[in-house]
């Protein structure tokens, strides 16, 4: 087995030496010793280790900032924290942070070796059991959230680094990809899957009502507070609380927001008294926050205060054949939601899914999947069955190419059925049943073509 490492950081020389000599007497341990905590961040950067013990004051990169840094390169880092000027406030701050302990100096070599002892064997039980959850998940399935492609399994990958932490999380993608779906699924492998997960969608709750919202009112505190009502944040408390479109939030109430999520405390509108809450925030974007910062429409503070650990979603159009998975998942899902019996598949259905760009991802790839489920009647699902914008805008030649065999394919069928409509209306002189049988199609699916390609059957009407 590797050695595991420590690295370990304070500007006092005798602290260090103290250290250095007192885990020596770990087994299996390989201990990294560093005045300079920006050299510290720097090995942190190149180097893997399993144990980070930091000294809280230090000149240039004190303990915390060194603290959230090191988060945000490695979420799954222990982090063990010193002081010689302890205090409620440090530790608390440090325990928000992501700090796995904190020790006091001086200290005996004992309780060092303890608490690193303890931390290491913590770490190796998380290690083994994301083996374990990893050799059970299905390859094309993680929770909820469907996908084998590799940007999925990356993300999948940084969902179960993120659950074992109780670190804040940032998930950012486009709108439809899923995000909520992925901070489900960390509240359901975290430490807090046994409490309650609370929802908010920012973008969704009027102004003037999302400080009541959120922090809950007193009686009387407006027109209409006819009794006391508890804010979803402290309904959230022992859980975890997940802020979709954070994005969306006014400047103005970006502040209290952030106030509450510094102190873990909140008041109640037309309260007096500070509630302490204990949640982890999983927020939401699909809107680029550094930008907004610049743009300065969002608060600086606030994102790196959400942005502890991040995870990015993938569009649906950078994923490849999920696109096919996706959509065989929604078709079984919803041939038994409707009692129908579950259709085949064709392949020219399934190209023209891979051909589409998905602007509003999987939430609009299964909407589409359940259209055209619920408009179609034959035991095979084909392309003729999908909405019309759909199969036209997969035919559209993507900006700068000629759209290659397929768009000329496409094109080539497109001016096929057009000519063979025209024909037929002609020779059935504009009789829609007559041309219907001669074509051997439903009705239905005849008008289909007909409004597809402009074709108007009274122009043929003697």
């Amino acid at each position: 087995m590797d050695k595991q490492r420590i690295l370990v950081v304070d500007d006092e020389e005798g602290i260090l030496e103290v250290c250095s000599d007192t885990l020596a007497r770990l087994s299996n341990v390989e201990v990294v010793v560093e005045q300079s905590s920006p050299k510290a961040l720097e090995l942190l950067s190149s180097d893997d280790f399993a144990l980070l013990i930091t000294d809280i004051r230090m000149p240039e990169i004190d303990g915390l900032e060194l603290l959230r840094l090191a988060r945000k390169r490695d979420a799954n880092l222990t982090i063990l924290m010193m002081t010689a000027f302890p205090t409620a406030g440090t530790a608390v701050e440090s325990m928000k942070l992501g700090a796995a302990d904190y020790i006091s100096k001086p200290f005996m070599p004992e309780e060092l070796l303890a608490a690193v002892a303890q931390l290491l064997e913590g770490r190796s039980v998380k290690q083994e059991r994301s083996v374990l959850q990893r050799q059970v998940d299905r390859p094309y399935a993680f929770d909820e959230i469907i996908g084998s492609s590799v940007s999925m399994q990356s993300v999948f990958e940084t969902i179960r680094r993120t659950s074992e932490i109780d670190a804040d999380v940032l998930i950012t993608g486009e709108t439809g990809v899923g995000k909520e779906l992925v901070a489900r699924s960390i509240h359901k492998r975290s430490k807090r899957a046994e409490r309650r997960f609370v929802a908010l969608d920012c973008g969704a709750i009027p102004d003037n009502l999302m400080e009541s919202e959120l922090f809950g009112h007193e009686r009387g505190a407006f027109t209409g507070a006819d009794r006391q009502n508890l804010g979803l944040l402290e309904f959230a408390d022992g859980g975890t609380f997940f802020l979709d479109e954070i994005g969306e939030l006014q400047p103005a109430f970006q502040a209290k927001l952030l106030r509450a999520l510094q102190e873990r405390e909140i008041r109640r509108v037309g309260g007096r008294r500070q509630i302490p809450i204990n949640v982890r925030i999983l927020a939401a974007t699909q809107r680029d926050l550094p930008a907004e910062i610049r743009a300065g429409n969002f608060r600086a503070d606030l994102y790196y205060r959400i942005n502890v650990a991040s995870v990015v979603v993938p569009p649906l159009r950078e994923r490849g054949d999920d696109i096919t998975t996706i959509a065989t998942h929604y078709i079984s899902r919803f041939a038994r939601e409707m009692d129908k019996d579950e259709p085949e598949v064709s392949a020219d259905l399934l190209e023209v899914l891979q051909r589409y760009p998905w602007p509003g991802n999987v939430r609009e790839l299964g909407n589409v999947i359940k259209r055209t489920l619920a408009m179609s009647s034959g035991s095979t699902l084909t392309a003729d069955d999908l909405p019309d914008e759909v199969v036209a805008r997969a035919g559209d030649p993507a900006d700068g190419d000629d759209g290659g065999f397929l768009a000329a394919r496409s094109h080539r069928m497109a001016s096929f059925e057009r000519e063979y409509l025209v024909s037929l209306l002609q020779l059935c002189k504009g009789d829609v049943s007559e041309a219907a049988r001669r074509a051997r199609l439903p009705r239905g699916t005849l008008y289909r073509f007909l409004k597809k390609h402009g074709v108007q059957p009274g122009d043929f009407r003697s």
